[in-house]
């Protein structure tokens, strides 16, 4: 049975997360691995889905390396665990479906039945689709789209996310190679032909350990949130890794693996992060790292979230000047002299990864 274990309060919540995310210490080596080590990242945003990778790398790996990874199909993107889209492993995909799909797919089937996709529909739209892919290889949504069409189903917007949708969680499809700028989809089982698949228990197991290891210290309630799964589907996972618990303010978090060592860091640990980032997507209970969604977005393009010591402290957003880029912060307060040294080193980084030039607005 999970054990109690006692914490030092010298090691905070938040220390302990931005470590299991890679993000303040050193993690796998390639973003394939990172994904693994993480289970799944959090990617309906793609270009920031990449930055989110590139945090927790070397700062050897940089934007186009990382899409070359995702090209490869080393890391895929489909939409799994919740009804939205993620980067997984390519060795993780087919269990990880077989895990979660089932629950996404009875979300979505209210929002299917409205848009008049039922069941029989759905079934013939996801035979022509993978009758198309395997003529053609990889095509654009807009191509499958066409395909549809042309068997008198509906291929267009949100008719054709939807299909798409349940061909990726019944395992059909998943992203492919771009094409200039536009995402493909391919086969699952051309594009991923040696997948695992793993019995429930061992699912179960497995998608615990990858949650706690990376994400932990982190409550059920959480792994409910970020998994898809029902609540005694994730204390069950939690029961067959052994996981510790600590009580906190009312709640209880769930930790596997060793402490890490408290940092000798002295200037403040400022980040960048991008939308969606899974240090403050992941998480059902946000006692530890207060937030609100509605924070990210003010109406003014995307807006990513600037954090400072584990905490939110606002938000920044990129703009194109003459001839750069432009980083925009927007903090919640005045930054410290530490923390405009941060910011600026975090800026550097940022063009590093990208390749080009950017400059602090």
């Amino acid at each position: 049975m999970p054990s109690t274990v006692r914490w030092s309060v010298s090691v905070s919540i938040t220390g302990r997360r931005l470590a299991n995310q890679r993000i303040t210490r050193p993690g796998p080596g390639s973003p394939a691995k990172l994904v693994e080590w993480l289970g799944a990242v959090q990617a309906q945003e793609y270009g920031p889905a990449r930055w989110a990778l590139g945090v927790r790398l070397s700062s050897g790996w940089t934007d186009a390396r990382i899409a070359r990874s995702i090209d490869r199909g080393e890391i895929l993107r489909t939409h799994v665990l919740r009804p939205t889209w993620h980067f997984v492993a390519r060795s993780d995909i087919r269990w990880m479906l077989e895990l979660t799909g089932p629950q996404v797919l009875r979300r979505m089937s209210t929002y299917d039945r409205q848009l008049g996709l039922d069941a029989a529909v759905l079934t013939r739209a996801t035979e022509i689709i993978e009758r198309a892919l395997g003529d053609g290889g990889c095509l654009t949504r807009g191509e499958l789209g066409t395909n549809l069409e042309r068997a008198g189903l509906p291929g267009k917007s949100t008719h054709l996310a939807h299909i798409a949708m349940h061909a990726e969680l019944e395992g059909v499809i998943c992203s492919g190679p771009r094409r200039g700028k536009q995402l493909t989809y391919m086969l699952l089982a051309d594009r991923a032909p040696d997948a695992r698949t793993l019995y429930h228990d061992e699912a179960l197991a497995e998608l615990a350990r990858r949650y706690f290891q990376s994400h932990g210290p982190a409550t059920i309630r959480d792994f409910v949130w970020w998994s898809g799964l029902r609540t005694a589907d994730a204390k069950r996972g939690l029961e067959i890794i052994r996981a510790k618990s600590h009580d906190m303010d009312g709640l209880t978090y769930w930790t596997i693996g060793r402490v890490p060592a408290r940092s000798s860091r002295r200037e403040p640990t400022l980040l960048l992060l991008p939308i969606y980032d899974e240090y403050l997507v992941a998480y059902r209970d946000r006692l530890v790292v207060p937030h609100s969604l509605y924070s990210w977005s003010r109406g003014v393009g995307i807006r990513h979230s600037l954090v400072i010591s584990g905490q939110l402290a606002g938000t920044w957003r990129t703009v194109f000047g003459v001839s750069k880029m432009v980083i925009e912060v927007e903090p919640t307060r005045r930054l410290t002299p530490g923390e405009r040294r941060a910011l600026v080193q975090a800026v550097v980084r940022y063009q590093r990864f990208l390749g080009a030039p950017v400059s602090l607005g």
